[in-house]
């Protein structure tokens, strides 16, 4: 298991993905003050997002419908735990955006190569 996203296993049956980035961020309000910098005052945890990105390659790894089950999982709104392969859990996260890039299509129109990137965003 590379990593799991609620119920949703990444691993060599579903999707497995090349690439994981994470952009955490932290809040500061500001308040200006003549003559000097502006006071700051530290707010908490802002945004944490997180971008999946991989191929899926159905004749060796992955297959075609993981995304769709992604889609579904995205469409309900919900919050899902993502853990890494190592068992830490990273939060809940809701799905955001899925990007997939069909190629080598064969006759039928069928994907032999599907590159995706799927942003989350933490909401706990």
């Amino acid at each position: 298991m590379l990593a799991a996203l609620g119920m949703f296993i990444f691993d060599t049956d579903s999707a497995l993905f090349d690439e994981l980035s994470r952009r955490r961020s932290w809040r500061h309000g500001r308040t200006e003050r003549f003559g000097a910098r502006a006071a700051s005052q530290f707010l908490g945890p802002g945004q944490d997002q997180v971008t999946l990105s991989g191929k899926l390659i159905p004749e060796l790894a992955g297959s075609y419908s993981s995304i769709e089950k992604l889609v579904e999982m995205a469409d309900t709104g919900e919050a899902y735990p993502l853990a890494d392969g190592l068992g830490n859990i990273l939060g809940s996260f809701t799905i955001e955006t899925i990007d997939e890039q069909h190629s080598n299509l064969i006759d039928t129109g069928r994907a032999r190569t599907i590159d995706f990137s799927i942003d989350l965003e933490r909401v706990d």
